[in-house]
């Protein structure tokens, strides 16, 4: 049975004053770290946070960006495109032009040399008709 003697005072002041003394020196300092630990925690994820946030925001703002830079690009190139089918008709229109006076050209030169041509074999046929009739006269 218990006995509530001296020595059970004496073994309660000890235990109390140990639980004070561990209260003191450990339990104390142990939650205050593991307070100061969650405190660095939550900050911790409350900036990861932020700065994903802060990601997306750039994210968003950067492929806005892209895509308005690519939207240009898309209208110069189509620009530069219709202004290099436009530079090319106009190039096959002065070529074209310019093969149909070289054409035109060549034919006149055809004319010219045909025309005479004409002369000559009209010459060489007069030359050969009179010296054919000359030589069927001294037969």
């Amino acid at each position: 049975m218990l006995e509530l003697n001296k020595w059970f005072f004496v073994q309660l002041a000890n235990f109390l004053i140990l639980v004070f003394l561990l209260n003191l020196l450990l339990f104390r300092p142990l939650l205050n770290l593991f307070k100061e630990r969650r405190e660095s925690i939550e900050g911790s994820i409350e900036e990861a946070k932020r700065l994903n946030r802060q990601k997306d925001e750039e994210l968003k703002r950067y492929n806005d960006e892209l895509a308005g830079a690519r939207e240009k690009a898309k209208e110069i190139y189509n620009s530069l495109r219709q202004e290099g089918l436009r530079k090319q008709k106009e190039l096959i229109g002065r070529t074209h032009e310019e093969a149909l006076r070289e054409i035109e050209k060549a034919r006149e030169e055809i004319r010219s040399e045909t025309g005479k041509a004409r002369e000559r074999l009209a010459e060489y046929a007069e030359r050969f008709s009179e010296e054919i009739v000359r030589k069927l006269i001294e037969v």
